[in-house]
């Protein structure tokens, strides 16, 4: 028996969907790739023109693919990674666009890409000025970043950004349980050379910490 139009049409768009779906996750993981070796790779001084093009790279992905909450989150990524090298005053407009696109993506599907949104929420409110100069603000960075870590409780980016949080406070104990955690997360497939730099990180503050503050640490 021959499948009734209506069912023919639904099938092809369904596999219209999925290729689109495909399409779309490999040029997100092209931004993820590029914004690792512009991270860990590249000198200091082509990041910021380096971040600044892939962000625009990301910004042409949110256009082509409405309402997907991936190129959101990472045009947001690449903003705030070009807003920490360049440091100017273009830096606090970037960080609010970044804090937009990760509000919108929030609002589509808060959890996108394993709690990504409240890792770079967490992040972005705990190291942005607070008030009159910007919207930074340390208890909404720490609600975003424990949201992060419900959500993705062995992730090596949840546990290492609420260390980092952790620290800036002056926690350095439970900083380093975080940081112990993060340096056993399970691999990212498809991420590797993003763990690769991440590690790198984590065991940089983890040294810092203990060479800094190793009497507080035997103090606990």
């Amino acid at each position: 028996m021959k499948k009734p139009l209506a069912a023919l049409l639904f099938s092809l768009l369904a596999t219209l969907g999925h290729a689109d779906d495909g399409n779309m996750e490999a040029a997100v993981g092209d931004i993820a790739h590029r914004w690792a070796k512009i991270n860990y790779q590249t000198p200091a001084k082509e990041q910021e023109k380096a971040f600044k093009d892939l962000a625009d790279q990301a910004g042409h992905l949110v256009t082509s693919e409405p309402g997907k909450p991936q190129p959101l989150v990472w045009q947001a990524i690449t903003l705030a990674s070009y807003a920490k090298v360049n440091g100017g005053l273009g830096a606090l407009s970037a960080v609010k666009q970044a804090r937009d696109l990760l509000l919108a993506a929030e609002k589509i599907d808060p959890q996108t890409l394993h709690g990504s949104v409240y890792t770079s929420l967490g992040s972005l409110y705990a190291k942005v000025p607070g008030w009159p100069i910007g919207f930074g603000d340390k208890k909404q960075a720490k609600k975003y970043l424990e949201t992060a870590l419900k959500m993705n409780p062995k992730g090596i980016d949840a546990h290492y950004f609420y260390a980092d949080y952790l620290a800036g406070t002056g926690d350095y104990s439970t900083a380093v349980e975080h940081l112990q955690q993060a340096l056993l997360a399970p691999p990212r497939p498809g991420r590797e050379d993003a763990d690769a730099g991440r590690h790198k990180d984590v065991q940089a503050l983890l040294d810092d910490i203990r060479s800094k503050h190793a009497d507080k640490l035997a103090a606990r």
